[in-house]
């Protein structure tokens, strides 16, 4: 069964050139090998660019410059402090944390502060992983459960010109994927400061024309923390893959994943200046956290009706209880700490229908699915605490969330060097909430449409233009669809909120290999939102807020300069802005203003290998009327190692060479500590970690 070197995608399979670093070429930066993306997975191509001879082949018929493929290979040339830190193959994206390691990250892309996932949509095989009306968040997606030594590729693309893509996705859609099979059995062990350990077992086994996949990961981590964070994960994979003679694949993959830890939650900027705490010490030290994700999926594709259908099953047991405390003492006897707990099941799926044909003398592409997405939420909640000690119920619901999406699109080859795509999304969303408070309770529902357009002139020079329109849109917290009072005090009356919520987006962009060894795209974007609604599960109510435009310029470059060498760059610039007129002020908090990351890749004959990447984002408006602002963050992470008979691998890693004392996150609202009064407006910081030092054992068996 041949799936070495092979990027498989349920019916596509994009076969990689044996080189290693040909490999990263080929996959790394916003140029990545793209595959057709007219739906939510890839279709039958209409053609294969040749972009550059010395980096490969862009393989299939790519709707915009902002989307790619980002091999294994590179992959494991990027020193990561954090699992989440992965998505930052996507270029403009950033990762950070806010508390414990086990809580969802923050995600920053395109003007947006995403909190823990809203308008990203991510999945893992095509399995979903946001969560909607979720205990913490709104789309909270926890990524924690994903093995990175056994990641076949991380598929992008930004915008919301992508018939299959709906729900989470107007900012940009990650989907993450596993390996079939491995070329040995691995072990990998790694160790570093701050009690960091963490093992890696995993290996595949031939069994006639099927492949079994199995891996075990285990890692603890305490973090520097003054209060040890005790952070333990344990996740292990099954996967069963067949492929037969006729092409048609199908595969079985279980997962199951554990975690548990304490929290470090962002502390108020002012106890810090006044020396009564340290930049990595905590006020509540019972903040904590535990969740937990079994889930068990099927995907298969083959040949049916002159084209390819593709199928995929899905079933998730989810959990989180997380205690958490932002502003401390406002209760003076009691604290301010809350747990929120999530425990739900997930059922879905989707199919689709792709087919290439002539008409009218002209290449079509046709492309049909169907998405199906059960949420079967048997208790979430909010509750006091102290000392994680319940003693007062702020809401507690039973949800029951349904939503069913059909799209289709058609792309045209009008001549040599126009192509064009239409699509159409139709999406339909049922709410049934059972709330402990009964005048909360209700059912609702909501539907929408979603136009698409892409224009791809070239290549001409080895470049191509681009022009995409779409709508897209995010889903609100169905508890905000049918709630009628303040879950606080049960009286005061609160206006429910669309469940849907439109976007409309706009995307010019080029990609060119005209400059020798090199890849480059730059793009133009603009996106308005109809509001930035949320559900605040920190309060239990829905915080009102404005419509919205964002806009920006994105770059990135990959350069090829020597055969053992790639340097990658992009840069992102970003405006967003409340587009209704308040008095407030017109910024949209926590949009962070400009990202950069330049990386540099080293594979050497002689066995050296080696990583290196800059990351900067910027300054950011933390209230409407822009008079507080977060400082920029720059951080410099470095890895190097060497590969013995390519059976053993020793690196080390350093992160934050520079030991940067700057911030993850920084926030600014009101908080009371221990011995004030009343609470005080004043910024709320989590720190990047210090310089961290790491080193792994790999070996193949």
């Amino acid at each position: 069964m041949k799936l070495k070197n092979e990027i498989m995608t349920h019916s596509t399979i994009v076969t990689l050139p044996s080189s290693r670093l040909a490999r990263r070429a080929l996959c790394l930066g916003a140029l990545a090998t793209s595959v057709a993306w007219a739906g939510g997975v890839p279709t039958t191509v209409l053609e294969e660019v040749v972009v550059s001879g010395s980096l490969g082949k862009l393989q299939g018929a790519p709707l915009s410059a902002n989307q790619g493929v980002v091999g294994q290979d590179q992959l494991e040339m990027r020193p990561v402090l954090r699992t989440g830190e992965l998505l930052e193959v996507v270029p403009g994206l950033i990762v950070t944390q806010h508390s414990g390691d086990g809580k969802a990250n923050q995600y920053f892309l395109r003007g947006f502060n995403l909190d823990h996932g809203t308008d990203l949509a991510t999945s893992v095989d095509g399995v979903p992983v946001n969560m909607p009306t979720h205990g913490h968040g709104q789309g909270y997606t926890d990524i924690n459960f994903v093995i990175p030594e056994l990641l076949q590729s991380i598929e992008y693309r930004k915008g919301t010109y992508y018939a299959g893509m709906g729900n989470f996705s107007a900012a940009g859609a990650v989907d993450m994927r596993y390996r079939h099979s491995l070329d040995a059995p691995l072990v990998v062990l790694e160790a570093g400061q701050d009690d960091y350990a963490r093992g890696v077992a995993a290996g595949s086994a031939e069994m006639g024309d099927a492949v079994l996949l199995m891996g075990l990961e285990y890692a603890h981590i305490d973090g520097p923390w003054d209060l040890p964070e005790n952070y333990r994960k344990r996740n292990g994979l099954l996967r069963y893959s067949r492929q037969t003679d006729g092409g048609a694949q199908f595969s079985v993959t279980a997962q199951g994943y554990e975690g548990d830890w304490r929290s470090t939650d962002q502390i108020p900027q002012r106890a810090v200046a006044a020396g009564e705490l340290d930049r990595f010490g905590t006020i509540d030290t019972t903040d904590a956290g535990s969740s937990h994700r079994y889930s068990l999926s099927a995907d298969w594709s083959a040949a049916l009706g002159g084209g390819r259908s593709k199928g995929l099953l899905y079933a998730i047991d989810y959990d989180l209880d997380l205690f958490s405390n932002f502003t401390y003492f406002t209760d003076p006897v009691n604290g301010d700490q809350f747990e929120q707990v999530d425990q739900r099941r997930v059922y879905g799926g989707e199919w689709s229908w792709a087919r290439s044909f002539d008409a009218f003398g002209r290449p079509q592409e046709f492309l049909t699915g169907i998405q199906v997405r059960r949420d079967d939420i048997g208790r979430v909640g909010l509750y006091r605490t102290l000392a994680r000690e319940r003693f007062e119920t702020i809401r507690e619901d039973a949800v029951r969330q349904t939503s069913y999406g059909v799209y289709a699109s058609v792309g045209t080859r009008w001549t040599e060097w126009a192509r064009t795509t239409i699509g159409l999304r139709a999406d339909r969303f049922d709410f049934d909430v059972d709330a402990q408070l009964a005048a909360n309770s209700g059912r609702d529902n909501d539907s929408i449409a979603s136009p698409k357009f892409s224009l791809v002139l070239g290549p001409w020079e080895k470049t191509e233009l681009f022009f995409d329109v779409g709508k897209g849109f995010h889903s609100n917290d169905a508890r905000g669809t049918t709630i009628s009072v303040d879950p606080t005090d049960g009286v005061t009356p609160v206006d429910p909120v669309d469940p849907l919520v439109a976007g409309l987006g706009l995307d010019v962009g080029l990609r060119t290999a005209l400059i020798p060894n090199a890849q480059v795209t730059l793009s133009l974007w603009n996106l308005k939102l109809d509001s930035e609604l949320l559900f605040i599960g920190d309060a239990g109510t829905t915080e009102p807020s404005r419509a919205s435009e964002r806009r920006g310029i994105e770059a990135a470059v990959i350069w090829n300069p020597l055969a053992w060498l790639i340097v990658d760059a992009d840069l992102a610039w970003s405006r967003a802005r409340f587009t209704d007129y308040d008095p407030a002020g017109d910024r949209i908090p926590g949009a962070v203003e400009n990202v950069a990351s330049v990386g540099v890749a080293i594979d050497h004959p002689s066995g050296w290998f080696g990583g290196a990447r800059f990351r900067h984002f910027g300054e950011a408006s933390l209230v409407e009327d822009d008079s507080v602002r977060s400082e920029p963050t720059t951080l410099v992470n470095l890895e190097a190692g060497y590969r013995f008979s390519n059976r053993y691998r020793l690196s080390a890693a350093v992160y934050n060479v520079f030991d940067s004392d700057d911030n993850d996150i920084t926030y600014y609202y009101e908080s009371q500590l221990a011995g004030e009064t009343q609470p005080v407006e004043d910024i709320h910081f989590h720190p990047v970690e210090p310089r961290t030092l790491r080193v792994s054992l790999s070996a193949k068996f």
